[in-house]
C-alpha cells in the first residue's frame, strides 16, 4: 500500500510549485494577491528580472520537494539522501510554518491575515511530510545499508 501521506505531501509541494510559476506569469499582481510583498510586486512593475528569479528559485526548490517525496513512495525513481532530504524538508515547512508564534509574541504588528493563513498552509505540508516520513522510514534505507558488509 502506497503511503498516501507523502502521496499528498508531494501534491502539496507540485501545487506551490505551480502557484509560483503562475506568479511569474501572472506579473505584479499575483505577487501582491500571493503575498510575496510591495517591493517584489514594484520591482516586477518596472520589469526587474529578479522576482521573477527569486520566484522561479523558489518554484523549482518547491518541485524537487514534490520529487523526494513521490520518490520515496516509488512513483519516480530513488533519489539520494532520501532519508536526509525528507527530514530537511519537513523541518523547514515546519520552521516557516511555526515562524508565525515568535511573531505573534514579538511583533504582532507584522501578523496580518495572510500570515496566519500562509503560516498554517505550510504547517500543514510540515505536518504531512513529518507523518508520512515518519509511516515510510523504514523503508527508505539505502540499498547499499541493507547488505551486511
Amino acid at each position: 500500500m502506497r503511503n498516501g501521506w507523502l502521496v499528498t505531501a508531494g501534491l502539496l509541494s507540485a501545487a506551490a510549485s505551480l502557484l509560483h510559476f503562475a506568479t511569474i506569469i501572472g506579473g505584479p499582481d499575483r505577487y501582491r494577491f500571493f503575498g510575496a510583498g510591495e517591493e517584489m510586486a514594484r520591482a516586477a512593475e518596472r520589469g526587474s528580472v529578479m522576482p521573477g528569479l527569486v520566484t522561479a528559485a523558489i518554484a523549482t526548490i518547491l518541485a524537487v520537494w514534490a520529487l523526494y517525496a513521490f520518490s520515496a513512495v516509488g512513483v519516480v525513481r530513488r533519489l539520494p539522501l532520501i532519508r536526509t532530504a525528507l527530514v530537511l524538508i519537513t523541518g523547514v515547512y515546519m520552521l516557516r510554518g511555526l515562524a508565525l508564534v515568535p511573531l505573534l509574541a514579538f511583533k504582532p504588528q507584522l501578523v496580518d491575515t495572510f500570515a496566519i493563513v500562509s503560516s498554517l498552509i505550510v504547517l500543514s505540508y510540515g505536518v504531512t511530510y513529518a507523518v508520512g516520513t515518519w509511516l515510510a522510514w523504514p523503508t527508505l534505507r539505502s540499498p547499499a545499508s541493507s547488505h551486511p558488509a
